[in-house]
């Protein structure tokens, strides 16, 4: 073969397979060069994958929460970007956090400052070495129950809230995931004696916690707390006591409610309403709240209230302990001095001794 037959042959090649290809397009109805240019333009690709749905409204529908469907068992999975995890966190360790924080600091420097200024509450009459019995073997055994549990419940659970910022940096990474880890077990088994210890309580005192009008004169002269030899009519529980009672009692009941659904993870139905009120402070809450939005709302509410009754638990020990004279004898022995009785709960001493009530607010001046 010839080279001009050669160049005739790959010449007429070239022209066959430009013509197989022009053919080819025109089938198709659309020029193939020209699908780039759509793709860059119109936001479409090759194929129609996505069709008319640009990426930005794609994502955005994800953000937003939108259910999908799965074949596996936890149908949560379905949810491929859960938004409002990134509103937990935020709230959790920013506002929350730092609320509880400065709530409990400022309990310890207020109690600091009274005993400062006022010193340990006397017995102004002094000390009679007669006695009275105050609380009962029962009654004694529901106060520690109750107390002991709250205490590990709040250490452990200021732990989970603060440790990693207070003591991780004190006793190292690894003695602090042990500690974290048995504080956590911990918590979730020692919560059933302290729900176990509010039931004690509403059984035992429910009846002497009622409001009554001698509140009021309670808390016209303050308890007595700020002024010496002032001491107003009370019976078993004053005004005080009675304020601790349900705190501990509406507080404690609400804390096992939402640390049960956080243990067990069942939807709660009680938060739903409330995402109007959640929307004002930055949440993007759907009107629908899923299970697991419900658990992070109880979580918050756990935390959140766990430190108001932390806070008031703080005054309640002060006030029994160092705070005023002969008082933790009550939840120690049983036994109170009489002069402390009558000095703090003179309506209550006169039913047991089966005396006439005192008509009028004891009053004696300080002792020299």
């Amino acid at each position: 073969m010839t080279r001009s037959t050669m160049r005739r042959a790959a010449r007429c090649m070239a022209v066959a397979v430009l013509v197989t290809y022009a053919t080819a397009a025109g089938l198709m109805g659309s020029p193939v060069l020209e699908a780039p240019a759509v793709a860059q333009t119109m936001g479409q690709v090759p194929g129609q994958s996505l069709g008319g749905v640009s990426d930005t409204e794609f994502w955005r529908q994800i953000r937003r929460g939108v259910v999908g469907t799965v074949s596996l068992p936890d149908k949560q999975a379905a949810v491929l970007v859960q938004s409002e995890g990134d509103n937990w966190r935020a709230m959790r360790n920013g506002p929350v956090s730092t609320f509880g924080g400065w709530v409990l600091l400022a309990m310890i420097v207020v109690l600091a400052v009274f005993f400062a200024v006022r010193g340990r509450i006397r017995v102004d009459s002094g000390l009679s070495g007669r006695t009275v019995e105050r609380f009962n073997a029962l009654e004694r055994f529901t106060h520690w129950l109750t107390a002991s549990s709250f205490i590990v419940l709040a250490l452990t659970g200021l732990n989970v809230l603060y440790g990693r910022y207070v003591l991780m940096p004190i006793i190292g990474q690894d003695t602090f995931a042990a500690l974290t880890y048995w504080g956590k077990l911990a918590h979730n088994y020692i919560a059933f004696a302290f729900m176990i210890g509010l039931a004690l309580m509403v059984f035992v005192w429910v009846k002497d916690n009622l409001p009554s009008r001698e509140d009021l004169t309670w808390m016209a002269k303050g308890g007595g707390l700020f002024v010496k030899g002032v001491h107003p009519p009370a019976k078993k529980f004053n005004f005080g006591q009675k304020a601790i009672f349900w705190v501990v009692v509406l507080g404690g009941t609400s804390l096992a409610y939402t640390g049960l659904s956080l243990m067990f993870f069942f939807d709660l139905k009680v938060f739903s309403a409330s995402f109007v009120l959640l929307n004002l402070f930055g949440f993007d809450l759907p009107t629908q709240l899923t299970a697991l939005q419900e658990s992070q709302l109880a979580q918050l509410w756990h935390a959140v209230l766990a430190l108001i009754v932390t806070a008031v638990i703080i005054a309640h020990i002060y006030i029994g302990s160092l705070g005023m004279e002969g008082a933790f004898d009550a939840v120690s022995t049983g036994q109170v001095d009489e002069n402390w009785a009558r000095e703090h709960h003179s309506l209550w001493v006169a039913e047991v001794k089966g005396e006439a009530p005192p008509s009028a607010p004891m009053e004696r001046p300080p002792a020299e």
